[in-house]
């Protein structure tokens, strides 16, 4: 057991928590908290590192795994099949995954649990993320889908448009003459074998990466950020819990696989994904996972599984829906059933495209709350726990793309 990865990755989380109470100022804090602070990013080095090494190559990965996958499809008519099938699915369980989250959030009321001393305290943080959400709209993020220059879109880390750049690629390669389509069919397979084996190095730090990571957010979190704001944190994960409940019906009903059977068979990659926060870090392993044991053809898993990374947000759409209802709570904002709608729609179109990196949506957030009328000031009362809802809605959202990929191998009966 001790060679299996998921085991390591579980001591070193373990270990790492640990370590980080007894470092972290607002927990046991052994020692100063300058020092606490100053130890903190070298603990999570080796951790940084490991996500550098998978971000060094999510790209090519990504292009690579979506021809390849489209051009296993062999013709044009089962990629039609594809397309008309995954993407109306992705939309309607982000669309559950709204409702779930007003109705749950909306039921608990969290926002009464928040003391006004806490409240007091929100302005702290607000300057830097007005900052950074003021030039932010949703039909910008809309025309940033369209990759016009390649060399922009990798500097903004906009995956989203090498995965609608790599969809036109493998379309038209497939509507090409073999001898005409080889050579790039041919490089992609290689550019996916270097992805690869750069993924399998980077999975011998994982333990260690893990450990570094959950020890640097232990010791900045520590106890208070989390008891002052506990009843919004178990608001999010019972909403992510219902979610993933809905994920484990559709399994059972597009494999016959009960739940404790099929979270058997992906810990290792939600393990990875609550490590990490990162969807586009754990994609090479949701592949490998699909493909040796769920089962999944490579026709379905290379291209649902990267597209879901880039696009398939459910769990953050739940958190952020979850986030705003709460501060509208907070305060004392009453929204009508239409502006209930509008939050629905404008949460399914702002997690869409969101990119798969840590901390990202909290800044989709922003958006979210100026769309019906939430002073942005209420963002810094949340950042605090972000990290830790982070972790637990990425695991999530790795979960509903393993739980996409049965769905699509159950309808277009491909075996």
């Amino acid at each position: 057991m001790l060679k299996k990865l998921w085991f390591q990755v579980i001591l070193g989380m373990i270990a790492g928590l640990v370590l980080g109470l007894f470092l972290s100022p607002s927990a046991f804090a052994i020692v100063d908290e300058k020092i606490s602070f100053m130890l903190a990013p070298w603990i999570a080095l080796i951790g940084n590192i490991f996500l550098a090494l998978i971000k060094m190559i999510v790209i090519p990965l990504v292009v690579s795994s979506i021809i390849l996958g489209i051009m296993s499809a062999k013709n044009v008519e089962t990629l039609k099949k594809l397309g008309f099938y995954i993407f109306p699915y992705f939309i309607l369980t982000t669309f559950v995954a709204v409702i779930l989250g007003i109705i749950n959030t909306t039921i608990i009321n969290p926002g009464s649990y928040v003391s006004k001393d806490v409240i007091a305290q929100m302005n702290l943080a607000n300057t830097q993320v007005t900052k950074t959400i003021e030039n932010i709209s949703i039909p910008d993020m809309i025309v940033d889908l369209i990759p016009v220059s390649i060399a922009k879109a990798e500097l903004a880390g906009n995956i989203l448009a090498f995965v609608i750049l790599a969809i036109f690629i493998g379309v038209a390669l497939l509507n090409l003459k073999v001898e005409e389509s080889k050579p790039l069919v041919d490089l992609s397979k290689s550019l996916q074998a270097f992805s690869m084996k750069i993924v399998e190095w980077a999975m011998k730090l994982a333990p260690y990466a893990v450990f570094g990571l959950i020890c640097n957010i232990t010791i900045k979190i520590g106890f208070q950020a989390i008891s002052s704001m506990f009843m919004y944190i178990l608001t999010v994960l019972f909403g992510l819990v219902l979610l993933l409940g809905f994920y484990l019906i559709i399994v059972y009903f597009s494999s016959k696989m009960k739940p404790f059977e099929f979270l058997g068979k992906i810990k290792e990659v939600q393990l990875m994904a609550f490590s990490t926060s990162s969807s586009a870090a754990v994609m090479p392993l949701s592949i490998k996972t699909a493909e040796n044991n769920l089962e999944i053809p490579p026709t379905i898993s290379k291209f649902v599984i990267p597209l879901g990374a880039t696009i398939n947000m459910d769990g953050t759409a739940l958190y952020q829906v979850s986030a705003a209802i709460f501060l509208t709570q907070l305060f004392g904002i009453e929204l009508s059933f239409f502006e209930l709608i509008v939050l629905a729609i404008t949460t399914v179109g702002a997690s869409i495209g969101t990119p798969s990196t840590p901390g990202v949506g909290i800044v989709i957030l922003a958006t979210i709350l100026q769309s019906i009328g939430v002073p942005l000031e209420g963002i810094a009362l949340i950042l605090g726990v972000d990290r830790i809802l982070d972790m637990c809605r990425t695991t999530i959202n790795v979960t509903g793309d393993l739980t996409a990929s049965l769905f699509i191998k159950r309808v277009l009966g491909i075996k």
